[in-house]
């Protein structure tokens, strides 16, 4: 099926935004938008295990093949954090 749809400027900057840092065609981004569940009571996981198989399903997991060491890297990422609440 070809569907044509009018965007806004804003919406079209946001979605070759994100195509650009995902590393994807306009086109595949706007579909996977398109496809996307609502979140609801039910989709939100309740607990570590569902949380890990959404995070698999939506690609997260394995997605940063530049952090090698992802708890030494959240620590980093605190102290930045720190430092730059203390101003």
């Amino acid at each position: 099926m070809v569907l044509t749809l009018e965007l806004s400027q804003d919406l079209e900057r946001k979605l070759a935004a994100e195509a650009t840092r995902l590393g994807l065609p306009l086109q595949e981004v706007a579909l996977r938008r398109l496809g996307e569940e609502p979140v609801s009571a039910e989709t939100i996981p309740k607990n570590g295990a569902e949380l890990v198989a959404y995070w698999r399903q939506e690609g997260v997991i394995g997605s940063r093949p530049d952090i090698e060491e992802s708890r030494a890297y959240a620590r980093e990422l605190r102290r930045q954090a720190e430092r730059r609440s203390r101003g």
